[in-house]
């Protein structure tokens, strides 16, 4: 990577549209699965089981744990090989394994299909926003990712969208069957995209550097670990996925137990959509915005989110709906402020050769620590108590996360200065 170059290299934007319209399929995949979640529930358990929602919680553990687990290594090889093979390769297995989720007729099939989309996505997660770093200068990074990362409350909210539209309009299928339709029409745009991934050449390659000529050394790694603002970032980000991810898999259930008809997902995916797309971009510019004046700008507008959105959370558990649907969207947006300043300050702190391993360590600790727990400890809760308290331990995560970046802001703008000054030698 160069440094004090403003303008994005060749082929940059063709790279940004691909990806992140892989993006936004990678988060339709996982959110179908927490749309129809009651529906897959009543399939295989039965209603009086008070174990059901904590074992159906797995299933998120189980795309979650390989794909923590995987991140690492391909990440390792992504430092290594073509980081586009490899997402292309990812991309084409996790897409047949969502087809694959639908086709399941016990719940261990189902679990397995979800391990094979976890390895699929351990692919792509940290290969995907290296190659826009690779791309783009420092000058912009943050509304690049941001951008890039837009793709999450919009996939995010089309997997609900979707599962709620064939949960209600797929007349011509058995009701029981119907959430399988989900997972088949959410697999076919990855395969097309998928494959032609493979076709692109690594930014690495066009700069006249094979990527095996970039390996790190041990020192490297060491480096990084040592890195206060990557070490602070990494946990606040563990808080706030335990928060999101949670949400976001329970949602479904939590809003049947507020009494809302099963179409409140599709509502809950235009919140998502709308209020999400719009922080994320925001926190991306607004980061972006800020840098020249406060060099901890990105950690500031991530920390500040999240303490807004928690007392909005609170007070959403408590209206009645259709006014606590206004206190969703705002939390959702605080929420979502953190998206595009939090990635690109993971990749501002980590020099260009570690850069996909720094993602993918980041991708195993805020996973492992994270939505992992969350899934089966949310479920527990609700299952042994109610939604309304298990919410309320979701939005203490909240406030740890806001405070763990509000922390980080000091160091953040010395590691970004030394990473800087290390690539241009």
């Amino acid at each position: 990577m160069t440094t004090g170059h403003k303008e994005a290299k060749s082929g940059a934007w063709m790279a940004m549209g691909l990806l992140l319209a892989i993006n936004m399929f990678n988060y339709i995949d996982r959110q179908v699965l927490a749309a129809v979640e009651p529906w897959i529930r009543a399939t295989f358990f039965s209603a009086t089981d008070v174990n059901a929602m904590a074992i159906s919680g797995t299933l998120g553990s189980a795309f979650l744990i390989t794909y923590m687990f995987s991140a690492p290594v391909l990440g390792w090889l992504s430092d290594r090989f073509s980081r586009w093979l490899i997402i292309g390769s990812a991309v084409i297995l996790w897409s047949l394994a969502t087809a694959a989720s639908g086709l399941a007729v016990t719940f261990a099939m189902l679990f397995a299909t979800r391990v094979l989309v976890g390895i699929g996505e351990g692919g792509y997660g940290p290969a995907a926003p290296t190659i826009l770093a690779d791309l783009f200068p420092l000058e912009t990074r943050g509304r690049i990712l941001a951008l890039f990362c837009a793709a999450i409350p919009v996939g995010s909210a089309l997997g609900y969208v979707l599962g709620g539209a064939v949960l209600t309009h797929f007349h011509f299928v058995p009701e029981p069957e119907r959430w399988r339709y989900a997972f088949y029409l959410a697999a076919i745009p990855g395969l097309l995209l998928g494959g032609y991934s493979l076709f692109q050449r690594d930014p690495r390659e066009s700069s006249g550097v094979r990527p095996g000529r970039q390996r790190a050394q041990r020192a490297d790694y060491r480096a990084l670990a040592r890195t206060r603002s990557y070490v602070l970032n990494c946990a606040a980000q563990t808080a706030m996925t335990f928060a999101l991810g949670g949400i976001g898999f329970w949602v479904a259930a939590y809003l049947r137990f507020r009494g809302q008809p099963a179409s409140a997902t599709q509502t809950f995916g235009v919140i998502i959509a709308g209020t999400g797309l719009i922080s994320t971009l925001a926190g991306g510019w607004l980061g972006d915005r800020l840098r020249t004046r406060i060099s901890g700008s990105y950690f500031l507008v991530s920390g500040c989110g999240m303490l807004l959105a928690c007392p909005l959370f609170i007070a959403m558990l408590f209206i009645p709906f259709p006014q606590a649907w206004w206190l969703m969207g705002a939390s959702v947006f605080f929420m979502f402020l953190n998206t595009g300043p939090s990635n690109t300050a993971l990749a501002n702190v980590a020099l260009p050769k570690v850069r996909a391993t720094a993602f993918a360590l980041n991708i195993l600790v805020i996973h492992a620590l994270g939505d992992v727990l969350a899934f089966p400890t949310i479920g527990y809760i609700a299952g042994h108590t109610n939604w309304t308290i298990a919410f309320l331990f979701v939005s203490g995560m909240m406030l740890v996360s806001g405070l763990l970046w509000l922390i980080g802001m000091k160091s953040l703008g010395a590691d970004t200065l030394r990473v800087e000054r290390e690539a241009s030698i």
